[in-house]
């Protein structure tokens, strides 16, 4: 089977040597998208929502760039770096996904790529063709 290489253009992942995501067939594996901007940076290392919006757009980008969406993942893990904000996933849950939700792992881990890092999502969906 083919792996496709998925391409963001700015691409911060690049000078790491990760792909934005693989494409398999009809599945789209992304990797951990975070909270940063178009120059790779964190947008706002104290503002969790701020991070958490911009990890999700950044979802939903390497998610159209592979020919997915938001409705068509079908797994989720979620990366913490304090659980405190996990009611707020619940509702950033409801706010990007629908029903039916994708199955999912939320994770508190000490630390992430970059200090400012408070959150990373990364996610398995269903590409080319319509959610069923």
């Amino acid at each position: 089977m083919h792996l496709q290489h998925i391409r963001i253009q700015p691409d911060p992942y690049e000078p790491y040597r990760l792909s934005q995501a693989v494409r398999v067939g009809e599945l789209l594996f992304v990797s951990g998208q975070a909270g940063y901007g178009g120059d790779g940076a964190i947008v706002d290392p104290h503002d969790f929502d701020r991070q958490a919006a911009q990890a999700f757009r950044n979802l939903q980008r390497a998610l159209d760039a592979g020919g997915s969406s938001l409705a068509q993942v079908v797994k989720v893990t979620i990366f913490l770096t304090s659980m405190a904000h996990f009611p707020r996933i619940v509702e950033l849950r409801r706010q990007y996904f629908t029903p039916p939700y994708p199955a999912d792992t939320i994770v508190e881990v000490k630390a992430l790529y970059t200090p400012e890092a408070q959150i990373e999502i990364e996610a398995i969906a269903l590409a080319g063709g319509s959610a069923a």
